[in-house]
Order: C-alpha cells, then structure tokens, then sequence
C-alpha cells in the first residue's frame, strides 16, 4: 500500500526517526504515529513509515505532519497485516529536492528480500557515492543522501551477510548520521563516528524495544529509557534480542551541541545530558556575563524560554510574558525560503503591550541565525511601548555554516557571518546585544568539549568534501 496526495514539494533532508521491534503482534502503526508526534519538531514537511510481519511489508508516505498525513484508517490499514517490526521518520529540509519520493523511510527490493531505511543527518560525501554508483548502472530514483546509503548497501550486498554490507556501507559514508535500517525480521540502528546526531534506546513492558532520535518520545509511549547508543555502534534487535557492534572506535564524540541550544525538545535527554536543565543553565550562564538591569526577563516563543527563566532566576529580574505565540505557525527556522520565514514572523508572534508598555525588556532567544526574527521582536516590542529592548542569545555568534544536518547552508545568509556586534546591534535594532560565550555553552552541556561546534568557530570534525571512496 503506497499512496501520496501530492506530486510536488520541496523537500530537503531528513531529521526525525522512531523505529519498534515486538517479540510478537502489537499496534506497531499506532506507537509510530505517537512516536514521530512526539518528534514533530524535528520535521513537519514529510513523514512516512514502514511495518513488517516478518513475511509482508507495508508503507504509508506523504507530504506534510504526522497529523496531516495518518489518520485512524491508514492506522487501521496498516494494523491488517499484523505487523512486528516498524520505521517512521519526520522531515524537514537541508539538502534534495521535491517530490514525494524523497519521503523517508525509503523502501527497496534486495536479493534477500525488501529493506526499508530511515536517516536523520547529512552526508558530505554523498554524491560522491551516487556519481560512481551511476557510473556503474545504478538508478537512482529520489534526490536525498539517504539513498546513496540504502544504494552502496545493496551494492555491498555481494552474498547473504547482510551486517557485514551495512558495516562495509557505514564506513565509505561520511557525515551525521543515525539510521535505522529495517529487514523483514530485524530492526538495526546506528550511530554515526562521532555521535553527531541522537538516536537512544529503551524498551516497553511488553518486551518490545523501540529506537528514538530522542528520549521524549520513549516517555510518550511508556516506554523505558535504556540508553543511547554509542557512537560509532551498530545495534541490531532481533525477536527481542539486542547485538552490540561497534564498527567505529577511533573518533572522539562530538555530539551537536545545537542539539542542546534549539533542537531537542526540552524533556529530552541527549548523552545524560538533559536540554531543560541545559537551557536554564544557559540563562544563568548568560547574566554572568550580561548582568543588565532591567524590568523584566521575556523570551522569543518557544525556544528560549528555558534560558530566560534561568536569566530570571539569576538576576531577580521578573520573569514575564511579553510575546503571545500562534500555535498553529511552523518554526520560522526550518522554513525552506526566505520569504516563507519573514511572513511566518510577522504572523507567528504578536507583543503583549498590556505587559511591556513603559518597561525596559531582557528579550532572551536561544540563538540569532539569520537576523529575521530577532529584528521584527524587537521593532514590534518597541512599537509596543518598550522603552528599551536588550536583545540576548543563550547561544555564541553562528557565523559558519552546517554541513551536518541543521538549516544554516551557507555563510552569506547568516547575520555573524558577514557582520561585527555592532552593526548586527544596528541591523536589528536593539538598544544592547549580547551573545553566550563557547566556553559557557559548553559548561552548560556538561562541561566537557566533546561537541561538535563547527556553526560557531568553523571547526567540523568531518571535511565537508571528500575524495573518492569506492573502490
């Protein structure tokens, strides 16, 4: 059953994947569906599964949110078969092009039977892999990376040993990336190298084990948090059996520290860090060195209230509301265009003037990008009744651009990159800029540097080109 509404959209990258492995039939279709609800945020663009019985497979695909796209009977559809074994994932857009086809998870026929994968990440060499593997006859029929990876798995796949095709895959790729990779009767995840990008484990009472980009969506469905998965490992799950395989033991970890500032949900925890206590410490750490008097601490909706109330706390300066959100706008963030993120401003948050008038405001983000956002608030704050208007960043300047899997491709549309502080103050308009150091940043995630910074100091651990790879 593969059905979609739509023929065209764009479509970029994938960001969210849930996956569950049962001993025997449970409503696999209905866990996915609140699964990947609960990773939303990491993608409303797309969204897919893929369930298997063991025997059949089933897929359900299309544009738009895990709402927009499932409903009781696609569940119901896809509860028919019985299934044991389920992949979903939502997406949002970095790299590709439109097409429903480019909805994840991807779903191909092999010589030992169908294998379905999922991916949250980017690759740097991927069209690398996709150039030779054309070369040579191979048909590509999507423009994502995660192809490339399903493609060199199935190339690799020269007997039965299907392990030893995906840890051969898995170290040609290079990038972020957590995968999960689904055959008729195991569900395998991986971590890339470097831990860049999340994936966890736990298990619910039944016995079943799921795998989650993050923690929050283990609590949605009562399931047990276990523990994430190491870097560099391979998991594979197999009638409720767990085999570890690290196929990578030399890197250093470098989990994406923008995990911790804006793109995790709050009630997740990333490598025993947790990104609540994360963000309050942020807002601490951010009076340290802005210590500002004001009448009240206000955050940009949603993203930087926690670090605002850490402010709040810090100071004794009046946590307040000051901008009223509408619920129903996506995050201006991982918009595609230009234009979609600078409506979605002006419609997506309104100032409170009954609670800001004559004040002089703290207004506290979790990071400033592009500049859009942060100018509007504060034009529409002023124009409000604020006298003044500090505008802070629980985050360091963003001046390079991510090759690994978050919305910042390159340097010309990002505001650090091409200003100094004071003509960013001036381009926004605020009355005093501020931004978190890199070293308090990383204290607030742990305090060790085992992150990968490279959106604020241009040090990556993976080059963003790569020679050729095949052989």
């Amino acid at each position: 059953m593969f059905k979609c509404k739509h023929n065209n959209d764009e479509l970029k990258e994938a960001c969210g994947i849930f996956g569950i492995a049962a001993r025997s039939s449970i409503d696999i279709p209905s866990l996915l569906y609140y699964g990947l609800f609960s990773l939303q945020h990491r993608g409303q663009e797309g969204t897919g599964v893929v369930v298997s019985n063991g025997k059949q497979v089933d897929q359900y695909k299309d544009i738009g949110s895990v709402g927009e796209v499932f409903n009781s009977e696609i569940i119901n559809d896809l509860n028919k078969i019985k299934p044991t074994l389920g992949i979903g994932h939502v997406r949002y857009s970095t790299a590709g092009s439109k097409g429903v086809e480019n909805v994840q998870p991807l779903l191909t026929n092999t010589r030992i039977g169908q294998i379905a994968i999922a991916h949250n990440g980017n690759l740097v060499n991927a069209e690398i892999i996709r150039d030779q593997l054309e070369s040579r006859g191979s048909n590509f029929y999507t423009s994502v990376d995660t192809e490339s990876i399903l493609q060199l798995i199935c190339k690799n796949l020269v007997t039965a040993d299907i392990i030893n095709a995906i840890k051969k895959t898995l170290l040609t790729i290079k990038g972020s990336f957590s995968l999960l990779i689904m055959l008729k009767d195991k569900l395998i995840g991986v971590r890339d190298p470097y831990g860049i990008r999340p994936l966890c484990l736990g298990r619910l009472a039944s016995g079943a084990y799921v795998l989650s980009s993050e923690s929050c969506a283990l609590d949605v469905i009562g399931a047990t948090f276990i523990r994430d998965i190491k870097k560099g490992e391979m998991v594979i799950i197999n009638k409720n059996k767990i085999k570890s395989i690290l196929y990578s033991k030399d890197k250093s970890q470098q989990t994406c520290i923008f995990e911790y500032v804006y793109f995790a949900r709050p009630d997740t925890t990333i490598d025993g860090v947790n990104c609540y206590l994360s963000r309050i410490e942020q807002g601490k750490k951010l009076f340290e060195e802005h210590p500002l008097k004001a009448d009240m601490v206000i955050c940009a909706p949603d993203s930087g209230i926690h670090a605002a109330l850490g402010y709040a706390q810090a100071s004794g300066i009046p946590y307040g509301v000051g901008l009223i959100k509408n619920r129903y706008i996506a995050r201006t963030f991982i918009k595609p265009t230009q234009p979609l993120r600078e409506q979605s401003v002006y419609i997506k948050l309104n100032p409170l003037k009954i609670n800001i008038k004559g004040k002089n405001i703290v207004l506290i983000d979790d990071s400033i990008v592009r500049g859009t956002t942060s100018h509007y608030l504060v034009k529409a704050l002023k124009r409000a009744g604020a006298k003044k208007v500090y505008l802070l960043s629980a985050s360091p300047m963003i001046k390079w651009p991510c090759f690994l899997g978050i919305d910042t491709p390159s340097r010309d549309q990002l505001i650090g990159a091409k200003k100094t502080l004071k003509q960013i103050q001036q381009k926004i308009g605020c009355d005093y800029l501020g931004y978190l150091s890199l070293e308090n940043l990383i204290n607030c995630c742990g305090g060790k540097n085992k992150f990968c910074n490279g959106c604020f100091n241009g040090k990556y651990p993976i080059k963003p080109t790569y020679y050729s790879v095949l052989k």
